[in-house]
């Protein structure tokens, strides 16, 4: 691999703003009152602390793995190098899937947003799909240290938003804001604090579980951290604990101004006018509400798609280093110290998908939800390599302190709960198909799943490949092979 090659542009502030922006995004914006409505406002706040936990050990494993072997396309790499050529190979190509899919409906989505304002009407969505494409096409093309910027502003916009939100609901409960105390009174009315029962509750689990797929990124910017023996410990401390506030500290926040019984949180058409964070602000009276969280909702849209793109790109960079992707896609440019080829085949690949949107529109958005759900297992990718390279250090008799900058916090503990919470991903969705005995559907769920079995299985047959010997493992922390 030719990691060393590119350019460590990336600094700490970028390297913990893109792990944080990468879990916030429109499902806080937007349909946090959907949560709330369907488990009450402890039934919420409890699902997001269980996932909270859940992040923090995933992300501590990642960062350990990261911080070891800090190189792009970060997931296949780990799998490769620790677990079975075949497994990375599997990884890389659908985490490569995943993030072009993103990019490009974060897009299609972004070109809808713009034109709640009228003057921005007088393009079409399809141009402004264009603009939007070119835009985060230039801020990949050029040096990194660019792509990193754009994502640290267009992060902070977020967080700001998030923050502001917090101190001004938290004023309007207590009644120095907007005229009326609201206290507490909403986490009892009717069947609150908790509703829907247990059902409910899973749900909202399963939601919540979801809304964090992004965090992950940041182990793909290690590749190209000026330190990452210091940022990524930062970065898996930082969003551990930004994140939990954010999103417990909004849903705590909104479950006091709104009953869980008001209509406007379902927010069935995903109006940013029902969004809960425009209803709060409208109440205090801040003058266009609705346009300033439309704004934003529109920077987390970019920033999504920015990030994604880079990820994608990253990602067949580093399939492409180990012969599992041509390998002219991994050339680093000599000017921009960047994998401009595979850059260009991503965004070639996104532009391509963002045109057949004008046509196959519903199947783009299908699509995406049908491997959406393969996040998960590459999250389980990263919990086996990690479990593996703490066993052949232990194999080999070498002293972890040596070989690991930065070990993960809670293990191994922390390791079997992450697996737990992801087999629950993995399998509540299918619940109910199951008490239905609706195996159209329960094959429909987990067929995204068969199919990225199939290629694991094929790639092996084919290669001939075998697991990684643990007794013989490379643990020297180089990040070319």
């Amino acid at each position: 691999m030719e990691n060393d090659k590119m350019e460590r542009g990336l600094k700490s502030r970028h390297v913990s703003m893109i792990a944080i922006g990468g879990a916030i995004g429109t499902g806080l914006f937007v349909a946090t009152g959907g949560v709330i409505a369907e488990a009450g406002p402890f039934g919420a706040l409890l699902a997001y602390a269980i996932i909270g936990v859940m992040l923090y050990f995933l992300m501590n494993t990642i960062g350990e793995l990261a911080t070891f072997y800090p190189v792009s396309g970060a997931f296949s790499a780990f799998s490769t190098r620790f677990v079975d050529p075949s497994v990375g190979f599997t990884i890389g190509w659908v985490y490569f899937l995943i993030g072009i899919l993103v990019a490009s409906v974060d897009i299609i989505v972004a070109s809808n947003v713009i034109t709640f304002w009228q003057p921005m009407q007088f393009l079409s969505p399809f141009t402004w799909s264009v603009i939007f494409f070119l835009l985060i096409f230039i801020l990949n093309i050029v040096k990194v240290r660019a792509f990193g910027e754009a994502e640290y502003w267009l992060s902070l916009i977020k967080v700001v938003t998030i923050i502001v939100f917090i101190v001004v609901g938290t004023l309007m409960i207590f009644g120095i804001l907007g005229g009326e105390a609201y206290g507490f009174k909403n986490y009892t009315i009717g069947e609150a604090p908790f509703v829907g029962g247990i059902s409910g509750f899973l749900g909202v689990l399963l939601v919540a579980g979801f809304s964090v797929g992004g965090t992950e990124v940041v182990a793909i910017t290690a590749g190209e951290s000026d330190e990452p023996e210091k940022s990524m410990p930062k970065a898996v401390n930082q969003v551990f604990w930004r994140i939990l506030i954010f999103y417990i500290g909004a849903i705590a926040v909104i479950s006091a101004i709104l009953p869980y019984t008001d209509p406007t949180l379902l927010n069935e058409t995903g109006s940013v006018n029902q969004s809960p964070f425009t209803i709060v602000f409208d109440r205090v009276g801040i003058a266009f509400a609705a346009s300033v969280i439309n704004a934003v909702i529109l920077t987390s849209l970019l920033s999504a798609s920015n990030s994604m793109l880079y990820s994608a790109s990253r990602m067949l960079f580093a399939l492409a280093s180990k012969k599992h992707a041509p390998k002219v896609l991994s050339k680093i440019n000599n000017r921009t110290h960047s994998p401009l080829a595979s850059i260009l085949v991503t965004c070639g690949t996104i532009f391509m998908i963002v045109v057949l949107s004008q046509f196959l529109e519903n199947a783009i958005f299908i699509l995406l939800e049908f491997v959406g759900s393969l996040v998960i297992l590459v999250w389980l990718s990263n919990v086996w390599a990690q479990m593996r390279l703490r066993k052949a250090i232990k194999l080999q008799g070498k002293d972890i302190n040596h070989v690991l900058p930065f070990k993960a916090k809670g293990y191994p503990v922390g390791q079997y709960i992450v697996i737990a919470i992801i087999l629950f991903l993995l399998t509540g969705g299918s619940v109910q198909y199951i008490i239905d005995f609706n195996g159209t559907e329960l094959f429909r769920h987990y067929l995204p799943f068969i199919i990225m079995a199939l290629i694991f299985i094929v790639h092996k047959l084919i290669n001939k490949t075998h697991m990684v010997d643990l007794n013989t493992v490379d643990l020297s922390r180089k990040t070319t092979d």
